[in-house]
């Protein structure tokens, strides 16, 4: 069959690709390097396995490399990649030894060189302090400017390097100063990795073809030709982000008798797809989010008894799932449970009808959903989790001609479910669009 797959993703360092190899084993150890990729052309991968070979054989007692994503979950999966690579290739370097012995932050080697791995957040204010030899940044183009100005003085001492890596997310910021991402690439003292999607062989000529035809020009160009398109607009901005994004976690969580609970909820597809599931509480016309929860794709079963288990504790009013593809199995399961088959609604991201002043048109519902989020944020109806996850979510989402995706968005269309449920409730003194 044309197209296939003859590697195994478990152990892709038995088939890297050109460029990889070309990266990974580089002898050159003195070198910034800046990967340009499309999504999933193997860069977090690449990096995974350079940590280790610069740890084995060119650094030296007390040379350390420092993973840094921004969120924890991202910087956990470089590493996790990593440590799975040392194992096979070099298990009896590992340090083992209670102390040293592997964690979700460190791995550790006998020759007293390690990978850290850290969660960069928004400013990166929690990594001053440490001295590294080599600095590597996954998504780079969405890490903030106070970020790079956190980080830097680590390699000063150590004459240390930094591989950063990234799909494009715009040139400049919006006061018109260019990226830290995108003056890199211009800057002549990196050595540049350009990866287009169409170039990497795990993607088969039938599933770009499908994001050709599903996508804008501009969109494609970006996620998967990796170029750089500032004609895409973000919807929510960072400052607005910041000012919604303020809650603290109750520790103890305690029903309010007194407040209604809507549940938002986004199905995860196949593969290593993710559920969300996000918890809110209204008081007096104002939404608060309580939860953010994000899970491995599961069985439509596993996901619908999770959904149960949750009314329980929280009693929820409405419940908002989008029944697409996958979701249409854990919607009918919902439907049959005495519990929750009168609070369920399906809220998918198709085209309906609406009519205005006797026309009839399409809209699509989840363009409605994130203008009204959008609207609830500016007028500060809304408050939002200060989770890592919540903003990266939130940032990554972009519009083109009133089309809305993002990069990381499964947080996000769990919010609009559970936020499109609450203002049904006209106690809200806001104008929303209609549903």
């Amino acid at each position: 069959m044309e197209n296939e797959i003859n590697y195994d993703l478990n152990r892709p360092w038995l088939s890297l690709d050109k460029w990889q190899e070309e990266y990974v084993f580089d002898e050159n150890t003195d070198q910034d390097n800046f990967l340009l990729t499309g999504r999933q052309s193997g860069k977090t991968t690449g990096m995974s396995l350079r940590a280790v070979e610069l740890c084995m054989h060119h650094f030296k007692e007390g040379e350390f490399v420092l993973i840094n994503s921004i969120t924890e979950k991202q910087a956990y999966h470089m590493l996790t990649k990593a440590l799975v690579y040392a194992e096979h290739v070099y298990p009896n370097s590992i340090d083992k030894k209670k102390d040293n012995k592997p964690t979700m932050h460190r791995i550790m080697f006998k020759n007293k060189t390690g990978i850290l791995c850290y969660a960069a957040g928004e400013s990166g204010e929690g990594q001053r302090g440490f001295t590294i030899k080599k600095l590597m940044v996954d998504e780079g183009a969405r890490m903030s400017e106070e970020y790079f100005i956190a980080s830097m003085p680590m390699l000063s001492v150590t004459r240390g390097t930094m591989d950063i890596a990234s799909t494009p997310f715009g040139k400049k910021h919006k006061d018109g100063t260019d990226k830290f991402f995108y003056k890199c690439s211009k800057n002549e003292k990196f050595k540049k990795y350009y990866i287009s999607a169409e170039d990497c062989p795990r993607h088969t000529k039938e599933f770009l073809e499908e994001q050709k035809k599903r996508l804008s020009k501009l969109v494609y160009a970006q996620e998967y030709l990796a170029i750089f398109t500032d004609e895409l607009k973000r919807v929510f901005d960072d400052d607005l982000i910041n000012e919604i994004c303020t809650l603290k976690r109750n520790s103890e969580f305690i029903r309010n008798t007194n407040s209604k609970y809507y549940l938002g909820c986004d199905i995860a597809g196949f593969g290593n797809d993710e559920c969300t599931y996000e918890v809110f509480e209204k008081i007096q016309g104002l939404i608060f989010q309580r939860e953010n929860i994000i899970e491995k794709r599961n069985k439509t079963t596993d996901t619908s008894r999770k959904i149960i288990q949750l009314n329980r504790a929280y009693n929820f009013k409405k419940i908002g799932i989008d029944d697409g593809g996958i979701g249409f199995g854990v919607y009918c399961e919902l439907m049959e449970e005495t519990s929750t088959k009168r609070k369920t609604e399906a809220l998918n991201n198709s085209s309906r009808a609406t009519d205005s002043e006797g026309e009839h048109s399409k809209k699509l519902l989840k363009e409605e959903m994130y203008f009204n989020l959008l609207t609830l944020m500016e007028n500060k109806k809304i408050q939002l989790l200060d989770d890592d996850e919540v903003k990266q979510s939130l940032a990554s989402m972009q519009i083109e001609e009133e089309k809305i995706f993002g990069s990381y968005s499964h947080v996000s269309e769990g919010i609009i479910r559970g936020v499109q449920e609450a203002i049904k409730d006209k106690s809200l003194n806001i104008f929303v669009h209609g549903y």
